[in-house]
């Protein structure tokens, strides 16, 4: 198995078990990870690499961070694995495998515990809101992840799958 393979295992495994655990990502794991991704692929010639792969992962999650979509510890983990995976086209590959995941575990999710109506008028507010320029947050305050009644899932278990399903199949 390859350094880099190793280095975004260890990092999304860790990763997922705080955030199962505690629902929350420490700025030491995350920052580690991205020290340890550029150092890594520096050391094999894949700086620029790194570079890409953690920008194009800022590009896409901090929007999503801005709305209060997601957490800044999801935000710092994929910026992380950005900067692990060795570049834009792992990253991209990491992403769609983990939207994916976590599109079917909020829906299993939402059949389980109900509320599946509730999202579906959730979403149609949020591009309504966002057509129109403004932060669905803004008039439902459940629409903003820190708040007390909103649904989460632990995003970081969802990006550890992704990261995983990535390794097995790009083998």
């Amino acid at each position: 198995m390859k350094p880099a393979a190793i280095l975004l295992a260890a990092l999304v495994l860790v990763a997922a078990i705080y955030d199962w655990r505690l629902r929350r990502i420490p700025n030491w794991l995350t920052l580690s990870g991205i020290a340890a991704g550029f150092a890594l692929n520096a050391w094999f010639g894949n700086v620029r690499e790194a570079a890409i792969g953690f920008a194009l992962a800022v590009a896409v999650y901090l929007p999503l961070f801005a709305l209060r979509a997601m957490g800044g510890g999801d935000l710092k983990l994929m910026a992380a694995v950005g900067a692990v995976a060795g570049g834009p086209a792992a990253w991209l590959a990491i992403f769609v495998y983990t939207a994916i995941l976590g599109g079917l575990a909020a829906l299993v999710t939402l059949a389980v515990r109900g509320g599946m109506g509730r999202a579906f008028a959730n979403v149609l507010h949020i591009l309504k809101r966002l057509a129109r320029l403004r932060a669905p947050y803004r008039d439902r305050g459940e629409l903003d992840v820190s708040h007390p009644q909103a649904r989460t899932l632990p995003h970081g278990v969802v990006i550890a799958a992704g990261a995983l399903l990535y390794l097995a199949v790009s083998r």
